[in-house]
């Protein structure tokens, strides 16, 4: 029985239009050779990868490029031959924002071939070197958060159930619903080395019931294989149902603790790419680097998923899928309800870029009025945390820390919801990304006082010890100096009585 009932209801959420047909409509297009490739050494949460190559250095394909840094971090490597070009810092896309990132610059070689492909390496046999190879493929999570792999599956605290995530519950983004169509074998030979290597009992597939086909697919593949530790179940199609917490919550009835990762409720959650890309290494000794793309919006000509070397300018992307539309102000990368907005197609795809959006001047609401919050409530309803914004809103804009800790400001997953059906049009998401950033950069001034602090307490101390032992010294050079003078006034003493003895006994003689 492959199937899984659930009768859960999820906490809070929003239906919303889901506008993924437009790049469904055809199979993934994996034609895309770039010219061109801009290669981050940062593509994962944790420490960047340290470069390997040098500029003038020719590269084939499947090289690494950057070696991973301490954990968590994650190896990166050239999608396709060429040669290196520079090694500089550039700015590329994150998994929320843009940041900056040492980058390999790669002219790619259109005439390489399949001899100029680096040659895969044995599957091991331990566990440890397993972990280490994925670490050292550069796999990472591709749900959006890019956090490494290796280190999820590395865990040391018990696992009993493996979550694959293919719910994709935010409007536009379909890479996953496509994968799951045409690849659900190699995803499930992933999921099954991810489960031997967490030692898990089940593996708990969630996907929209939105996405007939793909259920359909993935049900299908796991029949053939005939493990009974993966079972599918068929969720709510709501946003933000494929949100890590909430996707736990629907398919266990386990609530995440406030602060905590899935682990402390037995559970590690992994994206169908994930396991994709962990199926390409053990079968065919492939790293990653390569990823599905969803490009979309009524800005681009020709929406589809397209199979993306990673590195590849977003410019050649929407080129290759038949360019732009009419005018488009502005690129989107992530769906419309977590991503961000971008001012260059310059930017390269990155191992976090799941949808790039072109968005048609038509669909852009430049102008709106907010309006005083009525505290209607409307947002606390739908908030799939179990927060207040309401209550969070006015300690937001005030910088109220303290208040913002109590209320739970860290646990925001920042989906949007709020801003969805809020009647006076206030951007709550954003005074609360702004609230989290500013409480960060206080809580580093804060340990920077600390540390400052304890440094001048204890240069303090150290110069009270040195007055104490500065006194105590100059105490016993006292000491020794009123010792040494009574004795010497002792030794005279005696040296005049002999003296006087002398002369008395003489006296008395003479």
């Amino acid at each position: 029985m492959t199937e899984y009932q659930i009768h859960r209801h999820m906490t809070g959420g929003v239906r919303l239009v889901a506008r993924k047909r437009m790049s469904t409509a055809r199979t993934i297009n994996r034609t895309l050779r770039p010219k061109r490739l801009i290669i981050p050494m940062t593509q994962q949460l944790g420490p960047p990868a340290t470069p390997s190559v040098v500029p003038g250095q020719r590269v084939i394909t499947g090289q690494p490029v950057g070696e991973p840094g301490r954990a968590p971090s994650a190896a990166a490597h050239a999608p396709r031959s060429g040669k290196v070009l520079a090694v500089e810092e550039r700015l590329v896309p994150g998994g929320s924002q843009l940041l900056k990132s040492q980058c390999v610059v790669l002219a790619v070689d259109d005439k390489s071939t399949d001899a100029d492909i680096e040659p895969a390496s044995e599957w091991p046999n331990l566990d440890a070197d397993r972990i280490q190879a994925i670490r050292n493929a550069g796999i990472v999570g591709l749900g959006g958060a890019a956090f490494p792999t290796a280190d999820k599956l590395g865990a040391t605290e018990r696992c009993g159930t493996l979550i694959l995530n293919g719910a994709e519950c935010e409007p536009y983004i379909s890479c996953d619903d496509m994968l799951m169509r045409e690849h659900a074998t190699d995803i499930l030979r992933g999921t099954q080395t991810m489960l031997d290597l967490l030692g898990a009992e089940r593996c708990l597939l969630g996907i929209e019931r939105d996405k007939p086909v793909a259920i359909e697919s993935m049900a299908a593949a796991i029949a053939d294989l005939g493990d009974a530790r993966i079972r599918l179940a068929a969720v709510t199609s709501k946003y933000p149902a494929g949100g890590e917490r909430q996707l736990i919550e629907l398919l266990t009835g386990m609530e995440v603790p406030s602060g905590k990762y899935p682990i402390a409720a037995g559970c590690v959650c992994q994206n169908v790419g994930t396991a994709y890309a962990v199926g390409r290494l053990v079968r065919l000794g492939e790293p990653l680097t390569t990823r599905i793309v969803s490009v979309t919006g009524e800005g681009v000509a020709e929406p589809q998923n397209v199979e993306v070397s990673i590195g590849t300018p977003i410019r050649e992307l929407i080129e290759h899928c038949g360019g732009y539309v009419g005018d488009v102000p502005r690129l989107i990368l992530g769906g419309t309800m977590m991503g961000y907005a971008v001012s260059s197609d310059e930017l390269p795809v990155t191992k976090a870029t799941n949808c790039v959006i072109a968005v048609h001047s038509d669909e852009i609401r430049d102008r709106y009025e907010e309006w005083p919050c009525i505290r209607c409530g409307d947002c606390a309803d739908v908030c799939p945390a179990r927060l207040l914004p309401q209550d969070l809103l006015p300690r937001s804009r005030t910088y109220d820390f303290d208040q913002l800790k109590i209320l739970g400001l860290n646990d925001c997953i920042e989906c949007g919801c709020c801003d969805v059906v809020c009647p006076s049009h206030i951007p709550l998401t954003a005074y609360f990304r702004d609230a989290k950033r500013a409480q960060r950069l206080h809580e580093q001034h804060q340990h920077l006082a600390d540390t400052s602090q304890i440094r001048y307490l204890r240069k303090q101390e150290r110069l009270r010890l040195q007055d104490e032992q500065s006194e105590l010294h100059h105490t016993e050079l006292k000491a020794q100096v009123a010792k040494d003078s009574g004795s010497r006034q002792e030794t005279i003493q005696a040296a005049l009585d002999r003296v006087q003895r002398r002369r008395n006994s003489d006296d008395r003689i003479t």
